[in-house]
């Protein structure tokens, strides 16, 4: 009798497995029919919604996947990474994997140092990189830093996956022997499209004046997300008709809402925190704001432009796979506060320009249609382990 495929699937926390690899485990599991264990931080829920992910883990139980806890910390110089290590290594040791999937910076690092016997014993490391800390757009320390350890550390994989073109083309230098880009981990642009919302009403439901200027940003309230540069542009435009609605949870809530009172327009930031209802929400904003100052790819971006709405971001990285200035949207330095204000000046007093932006968005994002990024995954996948 074949003994099963083993796979081993390592991330830094449970809600990147539920936000972002949920369908692949499925495919591992049901599809495939492999013993497929996770390893990540189960216990850290302070970027999702409990309950949901409580119930998430409850699903992987009942379906029999095998679940590691590892108290995996985000800052590579954590000392909880050390026992964390110890503990991964054991796990790989204990088992005959015929792949290990690793996702999130510090813990491919440090998955591809614990992997280094088993390679050698036969099992295949794969990274998927959801965005190198090195691109065009970042700072020299970025490249002086993190450049040579994933160049060193490329060595120890296999495969390498890329979301967006640049970390592909750049990954060439690596030393790994496949690299592989895949469109993304996938986006239902098909259910956000089709999601229809009186935006009336469903401003009113929020807390906003109906015939308002929706300005969306979705996703966790950290420095990389970079809401700070969409408030100072709100600050100096003084715009009352335009009210900057902010999704997600995170540490920097007080001092982005300090940062709106301090610039008078407090009333016109709202935090709506973890929502369930991003298709709505996207269907329902005039302008979108992506301004993250380092993005793999970025579903909150292909999100809103598959609702048709246009999209001022950041000039970075995989945002400009799907971007394109004075098309779909308008691209800025991260840090260029005045041209997020012009951009969105452009957009507020231009009502057709939006129009006229619409359908040019949702041609934009078209490859990035979930069973597209999916299946280029399943490809590799059925390569592997058929």
């Amino acid at each position: 009798m074949n003994r099963k495929n083993e796979v081993l699937i390592v991330a830094s926390v449970i809600s990147f497995i539920e936000w972002f690899n949920k369908e692949n485990v499925d495919y591992l599991h049901d599809t495939l029919g492999c013993e497929v264990h996770i390893a990540c931080n189960f216990d850290y829920m302070e970027d999702t919604d409990e309950e949901r992910t409580k119930k998430y883990i409850g699903k992987l139980n009942k379906k029999g996947i095998i679940l590691h806890n590892i108290h995996f910390a985000r800052s590579p110089l954590s000392k909880d990474n050390i026992v964390a290590y110890k503990d991964l290594k054991e796990i790989i040791n204990n088992y005959d994997f015929n792949l290990i999937h690793c996702h999130t910076p510090t813990v491919s690092m440090l998955t591809r140092f614990a992997a280094k016997s088993a390679r050698k014993k036969g099992s295949i490391v794969m990274y998927t990189c959801h965005g190198f800390h090195f691109h065009n757009s970042a700072p020299k320390k970025n490249w002086i830093i993190y450049y040579p350890i994933e160049k060193f550390c490329s060595r120890f994989c296999d495969y390498l996956v890329t979301i967006n073109k640049e970390d592909f083309n750049r990954a060439q230098t690596f030393h790994t022997k496949n690299i592989r880009y895949i469109p993304g981990v996938g986006v239902d642009i098909d259910r956000i499209k089709n999601t229809k919302v009186d935006k009336l009403v469903y401003k009113k439901s929020i807390g906003l004046p109906e015939n308002c200027i929706m300005l969306l940003s979705v996703g966790e309230m950290i420095e990389r997300k970079n809401h700070e540069v969409i408030i100072r542009a709100l600050g100096k435009l003084q715009n009352e008709n335009i009210y900057y609605v902010i999704c997600g949870k995170g540490p920097l809530k007080e001092y982005l809402s300090n940062l709106a009172k301090e610039l008078d327009i407090e009333k016109n930031v709202i935090f709506l925190g973890f929502r369930k209802d991003i298709p709505e929400l996207c269907n329902t904003a005039d302008i979108s704001a992506f301004p993250s100052r380092i993005e793999g790819l970025g579903l909150a971006g292909i999100e809103a432009m598959a609702a048709g709405v246009p999209l001022v971001s950041s000039n970075v990285h995989g945002i400009l796979d799907y971007v394109i200035d004075g098309e779909t949207g308008y691209a800025c330095s991260p840090n260029d506060v005045d041209g997020f204000a012009r951009a969105i000046k452009i957009l507020v007093d231009v009502p057709n320009l939006r129009k006229n932006m619409s359908e040019k968005c949702l041609k934009a994002v078209e490859k990035f249609e979930i069973k597209n990024a999916l299946r280029s995954m399943w490809d590799i996948y059925d390569e592997l382990l058929k």
